[in-house]
């Protein structure tokens, strides 16, 4: 049997917590780190002293402030959002429907920002969360930009599918990111769910390479793509041009 580091312990502590498991017990932290219950307290009550951890009166834990201040030095994190926010609540404002700003981490997209009204169509997205590249309009437009390498890699594992729209055919998807590279835009149909579409522009820093994407989520319904692509893409200029990108 392979022992385990101590670095590999104590981020097997941290990635015990997800979406689905804001809050743990210390038993369920230490079965979903597959650690022994003395190594998980001796390990969590570390984290907790310093801040990455915190437990409330019940006995149950979550993820502390200490690791949001951290997080908030990433360069794709806080910084970005904030150059991006301006240009997000202008799209929210010309469209009124979700808009969102990701950014890319291996074989997934991760939203940094998301702004919502109340009658949007409902989206399965929320700050943080991940899906993988190519059922998502930020996904594909990271994808497209993502280079050769990477784009073969990723079609030649498995594509995973949500609904009868899903792109699961590895040349659609190289003929998708081809008209992405093309057109300067995604449109993600009803990938995701049945009744969803979304346009996404990429976005650019400071070298010209593409660093996040930006998109709008409208009711498959009532998606008017002609008209969303001249404001996504503007509202991914001006995220570009903030982050100290120079167009030829």
């Amino acid at each position: 049997m392979t022992t385990r580091s101590a670095p590999d312990r104590l981020l097997s502590v941290l990635a015990a917590f997800d979406h689905a498991h804001p809050e743990l017990s210390l038993t369920a932290i230490s079965r979903r780190a597959g650690l022994t219950l003395t190594t998980a307290h001796r390990l969590v009550a570390a984290l907790t002293e310093w801040g990455a951890l915190e437990r409330d009166e019940s006995g149950t834990y979550h993820v502390g402030l200490r690791l949001w201040e951290v997080a908030a030095l990433a360069p794709r994190g806080l910084a970005l959002r904030q150059a991006a926010l301006p240009y997000l609540e202008d799209l929210y404002e010309a469209t009124h429907e979700n808009v969102q700003l990701a950014v890319r981490d291996g074989r997934e997209v991760v939203y940094t920002e998301w702004l919502s009204g109340h009658s949007a169509v409902g989206v399965r997205i929320r700050v943080g969360a991940r899906w993988p590249l190519h059922v998502t309009g930020v996904g594909l437009a990271l994808l497209a930009y993502g280079g050769t390498e990477l784009q073969e890699a990723y079609c030649a594992a498995p594509l995973c599918s949500y609904t009868d729209h899903t792109i699961t055919d590895p040349a659609r998807l190289r003929r998708v990111l081809a008209e992405v590279r093309r057109s300067g835009v995604a449109v993600s149909d009803r990938q995701v769910t049945d009744d969803a579409l979304s346009v996404a522009a990429p976005v650019r820093g400071p070298g010209g390479a593409v660093v996040a994407a930006v998109s709008v989520v409208v009711p498959y319904a009532d998606a008017r793509v002609p008209v969303l692509v001249p404001a996504v893409r503007l509202a991914a200029r001006g995220i570009s041009r903030a982050l100290g990108w120079q167009p030829d």
